[in-house]
């Protein structure tokens, strides 16, 4: 409305010099020079005052532009105290301003809304210039999945991880793919999707991370779970028939071996195959049997606990064989207060599970240590963690110790951490391993 008055102005002030002007015209035809020459000055005073005012308003719309440029909505023309022709153009350019504003603040609110929603989400998310790699953002999610506090270009990514860098830039936009991600070396499982857009001429990707590693987890544990119940009732179930006849036998051929000629030691041949049969049909269903405790605990009893009490009542137990052992054991508790909510029962077996093969890999070294720690990570999460000085494990080997039947021991059945890890995942936590050949391992159970 305002701007329609400035235009009605200019009309008129148009129409005005028109009107003098034929005046003018009219009076020289006529030859009144007297009258011509008094309405000369009027038509100079007219041209005079049009191009002030069209001065005026140019440096008005220069201000406003300016303002527009740098993004100053805030400006303000005042309109009381200006020229009655200015008015109505300094009061558009207010409503202009005030309505930019409005939007601006609107957008302002907008972006932060989504900020807040992207840095409270567990997805790690990164944005980066394709041509360039120069990184654009990157939420506190991905900084603290990665401990990468700053991250100037993408390319950067390959001094800190190069194989997960290598995944990233060979993942295409509109694809999903699981990948690898090396923290502290212990390895986690990552899904990466990628998407694309445009904008300012630049093509920019965008990288979505998100940990996936105990979603896996669980999903193999149940695999693992199902398998082992179907194994177990069709060994027990075939193989107890047999320790049964091996039993029967045996009972017979000792009750017949008086009228059974043993010259030639075949009755002792066998009495011994037979036995064998029966101790070997006996140490398998034990062996199912011992395999059928991964599917037995369903529930943990939790209830809080203090971790300094675990570590109490765990060195109780544990002392008498690692001072037999001359094995050094040291805890690590600086916030004494420290809690978790834990079935007490299942932790304490896990937790002498893991010392028990601390024990059996720090016997050989001359300074045999092992070490108690507990303290809230980075992600808020408690750790309780084991830590030993012996040799170490292979990297191909840390991929396998959780797998049911798998041991590194001649005499292990493969059971100990597959049950760890179940008594963890009932928890809701999980267990993580770093280890180093030569130099010691460290397995981490995070509540």
């Amino acid at each position: 409305m305002n701007l329609k008055k400035f235009e009605w102005r200019i009309l008129l002030r148009v129409l005005l010099l028109f009107g003098t002007l034929s005046v003018a015209s009219f009076l020289l035809v006529k030859g009144w020079y007297v009258y011509y020459v008094l309405v000369i000055p009027l038509i100079a005073y007219q041209i005079y005052e049009f191009y002030r005012f069209q001065r005026k308003a140019h440096n008005e719309l220069e201000q406003f532009v300016e303002s527009v440029h740098y993004r100053d909505f805030s400006r303000y023309f005042d309109v009381k105290h200006a020229p009655v022709d200015i008015q109505p153009l300094r009061k558009g350019f207010n409503e202009i301003n005030t309505t930019f504003k409005v939007i601006s603040k609107e957008k302002e609110t907008q972006y932060q809304y989504l900020q807040k929603i992207l840095e409270l989400v567990d997805t790690g998310i990164l944005s980066y210039e394709e041509v360039g790699g120069e990184v654009v953002w990157m939420n506190e999610s991905l900084k603290k999945m990665l401990q990468l506090p700053y991250l100037k270009t993408i390319h950067s990514m390959a001094k800190r991880d190069e194989e997960l860098y290598k995944e990233v830039m060979t993942l295409k936009p509109g694809e999903n793919k699981i990948a690898t991600a090396h923290l502290e070396r212990t390895p986690f499982k990552i899904l990466l999707s990628a998407t694309a857009f445009q904008t300012d001429g630049k093509i920019y990707k965008l990288i979505a991370f998100q940990n996936v590693s105990e979603a896996l987890d669980e999903t193999e544990s149940k695999a693992w779970q199902k398998l082992l119940s179907v194994l177990t009732h069709e060994i027990m179930n075939s193989v107890a028939p047999i320790s049964s006849l091996a039993e029967t036998l045996k009972s017979r051929l000792q009750q017949s071996v008086v009228v059974l000629n043993n010259e030639s030691g075949s009755v002792d041949d066998l009495e011994i195959g037979i036995e064998t049969i029966r101790r070997r049909s006996e140490g398998l269903l034990k062996f199912a049997e011992t395999y059928r405790n991964l599917n037995r605990i369903t529930a943990p009893n939790l209830r809080k606990v203090y971790v300094r009490d675990i570590f109490e009542n765990l060195l109780q137990l544990m002392q008498p064989t690692l001072e037999q052992k001359s094995i050094e054991i040291e805890t690590i508790l600086k916030d004494t207060d420290l809690t978790i909510e834990a079935d007490i029962n299942l932790l304490e077996q896990v937790l002498i599970n893991l010392v028990v093969n601390a024990i059996e890999a720090v016997k050989d070294k001359p300074d045999p240590r092992i070490v108690l720690t507990g303290y809230t990570s980075n992600n808020r999460k408690i750790v309780i963690k084991v830590a030993d000085n012996g040799n170490g494990m292979q990297p191909e080997v840390l991929d396998k110790i959780f797998i049911p039947f798998f041991s590194t021991k001649k005499s292990g059945s493969g059971i100990g951490l597959s049950l760890c890890k179940q008594i963890m995942m009932l928890h809701k936590g999980n267990i993580q391993v770093q280890s180093v050949e030569g130099e010691g391992t460290a397995f981490m159970l995070q509540f």
